[in-house]
């Protein structure tokens, strides 16, 4: 039985439960459920803590987990990434008080205070240069006013919690982080079968599907504008010299698309969600 770890609580969990759901597994009913097992997929999910599961995936006590890529980089447990599951998108930077050096180079000998030191360290060794890293649990807003550091290290949105207590962002980003599967493996034949499920889910968000009808003079314009993942399917309507056709479209394009179609003569252009998928 496959053993699989998923996030019990934070913005990581519920995102990682319904794109399971979506990939046909089995889900916990009830948030205080710690397992669930899934006997018709012969699949177990562990509900942990998000940063306690790159250690049980890199141990080797499970198989595979979902968190986020600055939350294995700084666990250093040995266990990959397999799929980027393109939820729960955050950066990751370094923030001050205003005036203080946006070079790297002005963060040597600094004291900074940040609840990821080891993804703080890769940074700054990738960088070259040396500070004195202070490894702290839950918010690091504070940490400059308080006295304990000159600089924090911590996933910044908005910037709004930063500038409530006077600070701003400095440098380039440390971290562009985002929900990852990882595992130690993906060779066995149960993790390929759930990778392929889960990358039929991305592309069902990403994309929809395009119905319109077109008439057959026109339709080199319209294919060109939907050339689909293989090939769009054409058929002949009962109405002569009209085809209808249909393709798969990116959904972040498909209004423009919609347009264009119309202008070239396409009509009865309708478009439909994709609910799974398998290329």
């Amino acid at each position: 039985m496959l053993r699989i770890a998923v996030p019990n609580k934070g913005t990581l969990s519920g995102p990682a439960a319904q794109m399971l759901r979506e990939a046909g597994y089995r889900q916990r009913p009830s948030d205080r459920d710690l397992v669930c097992v899934d006997a018709d997929n012969d699949v177990e999910f562990f509900y942990l803590r998000p940063r306690d599961i790159a250690t049980y995936v890199g141990s080797g006590d499970l198989d595979l987990g979902i968190t986020g890529r600055d939350l294995l980089i700084d666990a250093d447990s040995g266990a990959s990434e397999i799929l980027d599951l393109g939820f729960g998108g955050a950066t990751f930077r370094f923030a001050a008080v205003p005036g203080t050096p946006e070079d790297p180079q002005g963060l040597a000998g600094r004291r900074i205070a940040t609840s990821y030191a080891t993804v703080v360290r890769k940074h700054l060794a990738d960088l070259g240069v040396t500070a004195d890293v202070i490894r702290l649990d839950g918010a690091v807003e504070n940490a400059i006013r308080l006295g304990v550091a000159d600089v924090i290290a911590d996933v910044v949105e908005t910037g709004s919690t930063l500038r409530q207590v006077g600070l701003v962002t400095v440098g380039e980003p440390i971290l562009r982080s985002s929900a990852l599967l990882i595992g130690r493996s993906a060779e066995q034949p149960a993790i390929t079968q759930l990778v392929r499920r889960l990358q039929g889910v991305l592309v069902a968000r990403r994309y929809v599907m395009l119905a319109y009808d077109v008439p057959s003079e026109r339709l080199p314009e319209a294919v060109a504008l939907t050339p689909g993942i293989e090939s769009p399917t054409v058929a002949p309507l009962h109405r002569e010299g009209w085809l209808a056709v249909q393709a798969m479209v990116l959904r972040a394009d498909v209004h423009r698309v919609m347009d264009e179609l119309y202008d070239v003569g396409a009509r009865a252009i309708l478009v439909t969600d994709i609910a799974a998928s398998r290329l």
